[in-house]
């Protein structure tokens, strides 16, 4: 008669094989932003989970929005099953049925036993989505363009006069609008409630059209960098993540101003319709779990949406350099930082696209 312990032993074979089996005969798809950014995300998710679970990970490259995710679900043709997005279209996209509902009790708890809805920063957590990241928009400059007086804040990016050149700017209007009052004196905390009005509208876009002949607009979170390093433009709006990458890996000569810089958060959602949804929410799982979390943030810095993973966050990947002070919310970086009010665009970004798509095409 075999042993209870050999009894155990033969009853977790049973089980646990049929289930790896099942997970690595899978492939899923993983859709973000490309660039350094999906760079962390494969290197700290993608490739551990798979090395875990036998899973086969695609990586795919999209710009944002919900065009694309909207087209597949409404065709019953998804062939994406996790999507990284912006907090606003996470919004969106969950009153629109776009995505599938995540039940937090399902989540990692943190590595003390703390449950994930303690553990993770409030507003991180949705109905439809878990937030990896905090990042934020920034300007940032190549510090060789300016041999004596260098930008310090955001109002000099909108100050051609003083600082003559080529800008960088994004073809959404999410932060191009908050940037642009910001600069022309609103305080962050009036922001929305300005842009609520027509006459706050006016003012942004009238703000804009002052450097408007000094703008050349970017598409993808890769670009700014490169537009710097090619010298297409002095400054530019950009993610913090991207500069920081081009500075610490790349050796280029780039400048981040803080200046009322606007943050929000990354969230994994997961599609509704996609074939793979228990292991679409295995991956998820993993993905936000606290080590996965700190393990991005050696590889961009971007912070990790949950407290645990804090004490964790060490070097930049490869070097000695400390990530900590780099964070979007470091102490000395938040002094007037601006979160972007997802709510409010997931109220208005229709129309507001519409106006800012024929502004740019005049």
């Amino acid at each position: 008669m075999k042993s209870l312990k050999s009894v155990i032993t033969l009853l977790s074979i049973v089980v646990l094989v049929p289930c790896t089996a099942a997970f690595s005969a899978e492939t899923i798809t993983v859709t973000s932003f490309g660039g350094a950014f999906s760079q962390s995300q494969i290197e700290a998710y993608q490739k551990p989970f798979a090395a875990k679970t036998g899973v086969t990970v695609n990586a795919e490259v999209y710009n944002g929005g919900l065009a694309e995710v909207r087209a597949q679900v409404q065709s019953g043709n998804v062939t994406w099953d996790v999507i990284d997005v912006e907090k606003q279209d996470l919004t969106g996209g969950c009153d629109e049925g776009l995505f599938e509902s995540i039940d937090p009790a399902m989540l990692a708890p943190a590595p003390d036993g703390t449950p994930a809805t303690e553990d993770f920063l409030p507003g991180t957590l949705h109905d439809c989505g878990v937030a990896t990241i905090i990042w934020t928009t920034i300007v940032a400059y190549d510090k060789t363009k300016f041999p004596e007086e260098k930008p310090s804040k955001l109002a000099d990016f909108f100050d051609v006069k003083k600082f003559p050149g080529m800008r960088g700017i994004s073809k959404r209007p999410v932060v191009a609008m908050e940037f642009a009052l910001m600069a022309d004196g609103v305080p962050p905390a009036d922001v929305y409630k300005t842009l609520s009005t027509p006459e706050g509208l006016d003012r942004a876009f009238k703000k804009l059209d002052s450097i408007k002949a000094n703008l050349i607009f970017w598409e993808a979170g890769a670009q700014p960098p490169q537009m710097l390093a090619d010298g297409e433009v002095i400054m530019t709006t950009a993610y913090n993540g991207r500069i920081f990458n081009a500075v610490v890996k790349e050796n280029k000569p780039f400048e981040i101003i803080w200046d009322h810089h606007v943050w929000n958060t990354d969230s994994y959602a997961i599609v509704k319709g996609t074939k793979h949804k228990a292991t679409a929410m295995e991956f998820l799982k993993f993905a936000t779990s606290t080590q996965a979390l700190a393990d991005q943030a050696s590889w961009i810095s971007y912070g990790p949406s949950r407290k645990s993973s804090v004490p964790l966050i060490t070097t930049f990947h490869g070097t000695d350099v400390q990530m900590a002070a780099h964070m979007p919310t470091a102490p000395q970086n938040f002094t007037n930082a601006l979160q972007t009010n997802d709510e409010w665009w997931a109220d208005h970004q229709d129309e507001i696209l519409k106006r800012y798509s024929a502004w740019m095409a005049k």
